[in-house]
């Protein structure tokens, strides 16, 4: 057994818990991450670019297939060996030497292994070997762990040896027939994914597709995985999972009727990575979401953090390493007895994790929403108008695609004038919500962004139509 000491213990070291250790070094303190598995995270190897690397040929696909000319040179389907070695090549072929040579350029220590709470600001790491190394923090220790797939409790559903979001993006040969469990992000895309490479799918959504966004949203991507082959089941529950006789899997529905195929997909949510966490040394529960303040700081502590999806505030990579950023700088301020701006939007906070959280879903059409939905500010009891205008009438629609569908949605607030959430559904539309990230986080006057002259034939002129459907005197 060895002890060291740093400034600084992260738990986890994905893309989070690299950006917290980094600012923290950056700000002159020292830092050490403990990992289990590959430097890197569950987004580089099992998520955000396996996922994303399965989905874009078949996009780019679909894309060509609708531009007449483009169309016409289009003489065969997707090459499916060939997608899934470009797939290998964004995780690396799971593989991170890379990662541990950036934290070593980063001036970060690695200790492989579990690391586990011993008490306050302790943790020992228990190697592959049965080894073990006890780190003592200084000044804080950070669980950035994330989270793990939820395997909901279907009787037979374990012993049908079901796939998790790790399976379906690690995939070495295409199945078949996919049945998904869930019609979250994780479930439409998938099915999506599995569509253009070629399995028979079936998702079986109890609440429809992609709740919690616009109704539209899941609607036009429930449409369009139809026309694509998708069986899409809603408003039923799986009740029971078995195999039959040739080893296929089958689920036993709520309304009376099953579904088999080749493999199952469970995507049906998300829990925190804190089992075995020795939170139970330090007075929390084994196994539960860690809850915290806006500097990312557990309650009732002063000197633990929880960042990224282990705090439930925003499942996503990119909002865990927004939270990073400033978990790292708060860090290091309060470890050197600086100033801590934790006032909204203050450097050392995590505000945009309350109204302003963006989201891409990578299906085809793609969802790109950010803020509040029309229902979220009636909850909220705000006078707000919904502008709503169809992105098939935009000139930079029809140039980019013959058969373009899709949807825009702004939510103004009246009495401030400003916008507070927006959600667009179409093609490629991905890269249109950073600018109504900006507004919402700037707070710009509805007004001043008639200023904003966008450009055509551009999809953007969405943002024209939609100030144009509020009226100049409503703004």
């Amino acid at each position: 057994m060895s002890e060291r000491e740093f400034d600084l213990i992260v738990i986890g070291a994905g893309p989070v818990g690299e950006n917290v250790a980094d600012r923290a070094v950056q700000a002159g303190l020292t830092a050490v991450i403990v990992e289990s598995e590959l430097v890197g995270g569950e987004c580089s190897y099992w998520a955000c670019m396996p996922s994303k690397a399965l989905l874009r040929s078949g996009a780019a696909l679909r894309a060509a297939r609708d531009v007449d000319g483009a169309k016409q040179a289009v003489t065969g389907d997707l090459d499916i060996a060939a997608v899934l070695r470009r797939r290998d090549s964004m995780t690396s072929n799971w593989n991170d030497a890379g990662q541990v040579s950036w934290l070593e350029g980063a001036g970060i220590e690695l200790v492989r292994g579990h690391g586990r709470l011993t008490g306050q600001k302790t943790v020992r790491v228990t190697a592959e070997d049965g080894t073990t190394t006890d780190l003592v923090a200084r000044h804080a220790v950070a669980v950035c762990t994330g989270s793990a797939a939820l395997l909901p409790g279907i009787p037979g559903l374990a012993d049908i040896e079901p796939w998790t979001s790790r399976e379906a993006t690690a995939v070495q040969s295409i199945p078949g027939s996919l049945a998904i469990l869930g019609g979250g992000v994780v479930g439409a895309e998938m099915a999506t994914a599995f569509a253009s490479l070629g399995a028979e799918v079936t998702i079986i959504a109890r609440s429809g597709l992609l709740g919690g966004t616009e109704p539209f949203a899941g609607e036009l991507v429930a449409d369009s995985l139809r026309a694509r082959g998708v069986t899409v089941k809603t408003g039923v529950d799986a009740t029971a999972a078995r195999r039959d006789d040739d080893g296929r899997r089958v689920l036993e529905l709520s309304d009376g009727t099953a579904v088999t195929a080749d493999e199952v997909l469970v995507a049906t949510g998300r829990v925190p990575r804190t089992t075995d966490l020795g939170l139970d040394t330090i007075g929390l529960e084994e196994g539960s979401w860690l809850d915290v303040d806006d500097t990312l700081l557990v309650r009732g502590f002063d000197w633990l953090y929880a960042v990224g999806d282990v705090n439930h505030r925003a499942l996503l990579t990119h909002q865990g390493k927004y939270q990073a950023r400033a978990a790292g700088d708060v860090i290091a301020a309060r470890a050197q007895g600086g100033e801590v701006d934790d006032s909204p939007w203050g450097a050392h906070v995590a505000t945009a994790d309350h109204d302003a959280v963006p989201q891409v879903t990578f299906t085809d059409p793609e969802v790109a929403s950010v803020g509040l939905t029309a229902a979220a500010a009636e909850k909220r009891g705000l006078n707000v108008k919904v502008l709503d205008y169809d992105l098939a009438h935009v000139a930079g629609s029809s140039e980019q695609s013959d058969a373009y569908v899709g949807k825009a949605r702004a939510i103004v607030d009246l009495d401030r004038g400003v916008l507070v959430g927006a959600t667009f559904v179409g093609p490629d539309i991905a890269e249109l919500l950073h600018s109504a990230t900006v507004a919402i986080v700037g707070e710009v006057p509805v007004k001043r962004l008639w200023h904003a002259v966008p450009s055509y034939p551009t999809v953007s002129e969405v943002w024209l139509r939609l100030l144009e459907t509020l009226g100049r005197d409503s703004a």
